[in-house]
Parts: C-alpha cells; sequence; structure tokens
C-alpha cells in the first residue's frame, strides 16, 4: 500500500481547532490535536471513526461508531465478565489492532475513548481533556476504601481480584499526568474514608503515588508496594493474593520526616544502630565508647600534627583486629603512600622511609593485610569533583559494603571550586551525612582547623576548638563525634599528641581522654598511661 500524501489543514469537526486536522490524496483525516479520525469510504462517504459528542442526544450514538467486541483478554488473564463491567473491547482502529477503554461523565454518557495498540502506544478519541478517573462512574462516590491505580489494565486486574464488587479507578495519562488528574478528581476522592495508590513499582511511579497522596487530607492517603511492576503483571503471574494482600497492608502516607513510633522496631532492635567498635586506644573508647556504624567521625588537627597517622591506626586496627571491610580515601596521597602506611603498621616499620626492607617480609605482610579483600582503596591524588567523590564513596558503602570509611580530607574535596569555600564545604558536609544516614556506613572523615592569629598555633600545641575547625561550622554541628589532636612540634615532647573530644553525641563526654608518644623507629601510635588529672580531664 502507497503511503498517502498530505494535502492540505482543515478545521476539526471533533475538537474544533481551526486547522489541526490533516487532510490526505486518499481522503482520510487526522486531527493532531485530539486524536480524531475520518475515512475515505469507498462510496466517497466519509466515517466518523472517532468523533465523540457529549451531548445526550448524540453522544452515545457516535462514540459506538468506535467499535469493538466484548471478550476475554487471555494474554492479561482478564475474563470477559471483567471487560463487561467495565465496557473495556478489543477491535481494530486505523488499521490496527487495538484495546478500546471508553470513558464516560457522571451521567454515564461517552465523552472519549482511549485506544491502546500492541506496541503500547495509544491516542485518544474525542474530548480527552474532559475525561475523569477511568471507571469512576461505576461507583458509588462514598465508601470505605478505593485503590487508584497507573492504567486501565491495572484497574481491571484489581477488579476482577475483587470480584468486581469494591471501587477502583485508574489515572487516565499514566504517571506524568497523575497529580493533575487527581487534582480533578479530589471532591470524588475525599468522599472514601481511606485511598490506596498502587502506582507502577519504578521511579516515576513511585514518585507520583507520593505527588498524589500529599494532595489528599492528612491520614487518608496510603501507599502500596508490589514484587512486580504493576497489578497487571502480577495477576498474570499467577499472584493475585498479593495485590490483594498489599491493597490491605499499604502504608500511610506521611510526609518526609514523619514516621510512627510503630515502625521502627528494626531501627531500635536492630544491630547496625548500635553496634560500636572499640578504638585502638583504651582512653579515647571511655568517653566515645568506640566508633558507631552509621556515624560520622571526625579528626581534627593542625597541619603536620599526625591525622593521617592516627586514621591509618584506626583503619589498620578495624581491617585487622575487628575483621571489619575498611575502605580509604585518601586525596592528598597517592596508593602507594597509603598502602606503605598501612602495611609500616602491620611490619612496625617507616617503609617510605626505609629502602633496606626485605621483600620476603614485604611481600609477608602484603598478602596478610590484602588475602581477606576487605581493604578498598580509591585512587585519585589531589582534589577531584565532590559529586564523583559522594558516588565513590556510595559505591564503597553499598557496593562494596565497607563497615567504615576513611576520608582524607574533606577541605581538598572542595578546592579549587568556583564557590565560595565555606558553602562548597556546607554542601559537602550535608552530602556526607545523607550519605551516612542512607547507607549506615561509618564514616572517619579527616579536617583542618583554622589558622590562628598570633605566631602560636596549633603545630605549637594550641589547644583545640570546634570553633577552630576550617572554613564552616556545619562541620561541628553535623559530626557525631570531633576528636581534636594537639602536638607541639618545636617543644620537648614533639613527639607526643594530646587527644581531646570536642564533640560527642553519644555520651556527651568531652576533654582530653589520652596522649599517644609517636615512635620513630616502628612509625606506630603507642597510648601513653596517664593518671587523671584533679578537675578529670583525662579519663
Amino acid at each position: 500500500m502507497e503511503e498517502s500524501q498530505f494535502n492540505n489543514h482543515e478545521p476539526c469537526p471533533s475538537c474544533g481547532s481551526k486547522d489541526n486536522l490533516a487532510r490526505y490524496d486518499d481522503g482520510h483525516g487526522f486531527c493532531f490535536g485530539c486524536g480524531y479520525h475520518e475515512q475515505e469510504q469507498p462510496d466517497g462517504e466519509k466515517s466518523w471513526v472517532a468523533p465523540l459528542s457529549t451531548s445526550e442526544n448524540q453522544g452515545e450514538n457516535q462514540v459506538f461508531k468506535v467499535t469493538g467486541e466484548t471478550r476475554a483478554i487471555a494474554s492479561r488473564r482478564i475474563t470477559e465478565e471483567t471487560c463487561q463491567k467495565w465496557g473495556y473491547k478489543l477491535g481494530d482502529h486505523a488499521g490496527k489492532q487495538a484495546h478500546l477503554a471508553y470513558y464516560y461523565d457522571n451521567k454515564r454518557r461517552p465523552i472519549a475513548a482511549k485506544v491502546r495498540y500492541p506496541d503500547k502506544s495509544f491516542v485518544w478519541i474525542g474530548d480527552s481533556k474532559n475525561v475523569g478517573l477511568y471507571g469512576d462512574w461505576l461507583w458509588r462516590d462514598t465508601g470505605r476504601m478505593i485503590v487508584v491505580c497507573e492504567g486501565e489494565l491495572d484497574a481491571l486486574s484489581i477488579s476482577q481480584l475483587q470480584n468486581n464488587k469494591y471501587p477502583v479507578v485508574s489515572v487516565p495519562n499514566g504517571a506524568a499526568g497523575a497529580s493533575r488528574a487527581i487534582r480533578k478528581s479530589i471532591s470524588f476522592l475525599e468522599k472514601f474514608e481511606k485511598v490506596v495508590f498502587m502506582f507502577d513499582m519504578d521511579t516515576a511511579g513511585q514518585d507520583a503515588a507520593h505527588e498524589c497522596a500529599k494532595l489528599l487530607s492528612p491520614g487518608k492517603a496510603h501507599i502500596a508496594h508490589l514484587a512486580l511492576k504493576d497489578a497487571s503483571e502480577m495477576l498474570v503471574a499467577g499472584r493475585g493474593s498479593e495485590v490483594i494482600d498489599a491493597v490491605w497492608s499499604a502504608k500511610q502516607y506521611r510526609p518526609d520526616g514523619i514516621v510512627n513510633a510503630a515502625d521502627l522496631w528494626e531501627e531500635v532492635s536492630g544491630s547496625n544502630e548500635s553496634f560500636r567498635v572499640p578504638y585502638p586506644f583504651a582512653g579515647i573508647n571511655t568517653p566515645t565508647y568506640g566508633l558507631g556504624l552509621r556515624e560520622l567521625t571526625t579528626i581534627t588537627a593542625g597541619t603536620g600534627v599526625g591525622k593521617s597517622a592516627f586514621v591509618r591506626e584506626i583503619a589498620y586496627d578495624l581491617l585487622m583486629n575487628k575483621e571489619m571491610t575498611v575502605g580509604m580515601m585518601n586525596l592528598e596521597e597517592g596508593l602507594r603512600r597509603t598502602m606503605q602506611g598501612i602495611l609500616g603498621i602491620h611490619m612496625s616499620e617507616v617503609l617510605h622511609v626505609n629502602s633496606d626492607t626485605d621483600e620476603g617480609k614485604l611481600r609477608e605482610a602484603f598478602d596478610a593485610v590484602t588475602s581477606t579483600n576487605r581493604l578498598h582503596l580509591y585512587d585519585s591524588f589531589g582534589s577531584s569533583d565532590p559529586e564523583v567523590l559522594i558516588e565513590k564513596l556510595r559505591y564503597m558503602a553499598v557496593g562494596l559494603k565497607c563497615d567504615f570509611i576513611v576520608f582524607d580530607h574533606i577541605s581538598i574535596a572542595v578546592a579549587g571550586l568556583d564557590v565560595d569555600d565555606r558553602k562548597a564545604l556546607d554542601m559537602m558536609v550535608t552530602k556526607l551525612r545523607s550519605l551516612v544516614e542512607e547507607t549506615g556506613v561509618g564514616l572517619i572523615m579527616v579536617a583542618h582547623l583554622r589558622r590562628l592569629e598570633g605566631n602560636k598555633g596549633h603545630e605549637n600545641g594550641v589547644t583545640t576548638s570546634l570553633s577552630h575547625l576550617r572554613g564552616s561550622q556545619s562541620i561541628a554541628q553535623t559530626s557525631d563525634v570531633v576528636i581534636g589532636l594537639e602536638r607541639d612540634q618545636q617543644g620537648d615532647n614533639r613527639n607526643t599528641t594530646t587527644v581531646r573530644i570536642l564533640k560527642n553525641r553519644f555520651s556527651g563526654m568531652t576533654g582530653e581522654c589520652c596522649q599517644l608518644e609517636y615512635c620513630e623507629s616502628s612509625g606506630r601510635l603507642i597510648e601513653v598511661t596517664t593518671e587523671a588529672s584533679p578537675n578529670g580531664d583525662i579519663y
């Protein structure tokens, strides 16, 4: 068959547009505004395939010119009885097999038909702008419960599973137009005690369900979840009983951040929330009770005080002594230096300084540290895009199932961005906090202190404080624990580091908690036993 050629534009007799109807050389016409279709018959008369009128005298006569047959839809396991109830038909349209879903007004006058083709494309015939929810004419506009789904076939499936006795409707234009359809029918839905949204299980469907739920009176909307994409697929898979279970067990919609305490059993009974791992230094454990999962722990100190060495000791202990899966993202050093630091702890040797290390012992240490496949490193020296870093951290937490991640350090992560440093830090810290809550990972973050005015700074042993954190107070606000390290690099005790708890959301205990001695021969940090001071600063 040769394709027909366009002749001219004409007014549409269905929607009244001035030039939306295209006339072709074989006599047929098609309105690109409302979907009206007109065919040229062999005798030269025009047949209106889809001119649906809403007038009482002509509407029903016109709608049935879009004709089909009421019969079972075997491929969807939908019975003829269900199709009869809904007036759903199978037929031909524009030379194609099609499903025909008829829409009526509240007086049961036909106003439009949705013609759905095998490739899932569809056209509207008639006055599609004035349609309501599919099936709303079948039910009394009041009752205990109504289910709202995303498509006509889903509506038929749910209805059939409820013996075609209980209210079910569908939005007419899928997820994209769902909220608009609900607004239009809000008075109808509000008359029901409970409205259950059973939309598709994809992102678009679930987002639409939540948007629609917001439109109803508080407490009325519920959202159901299915194991498969939609109710139609569940019926085809022989899992219809699960659909009914999902209707009755649908969770009441609540705005983000508001939860029912009865839904929190897993939160309070699960091990992750309360699970804590001791630090390798006993003095820190007394006030903090150890490192916690789903916590953001910040380590801060002046330049050269030993933040990286401190977090490496923690990472090594978690990996080798606590059998945790550990991720390390060190932005100021390459992979070689990071591995030398971890292996050096294992060997009690300063590997990056010593050039005569026995290769056999080095290999033995390497195998011991890596054989469990529980250590994961990020290969990036220097700054990187913050969004990329967040995604890499998320992958470590979710994809690699890291229990704890060392992030060293946040300042370099936002360095060089074409935005205000404080604003950039605020955004980064907020995303890190969200990541911790989302994944349950324990994040150990290194942050720098700002330079103090005067000649004596943190490198000279000045006491650390939350107010000294560089760039943004959001670090202090969002962290669960903040630990400050103090060391006078030019003093008599230049190898002694004082550890101070600056913030402790878990127990509230703060203050100086222990001292660590750096061993120059082994490169290790050794805890120094300290007597408690009269004011109780040392725990």
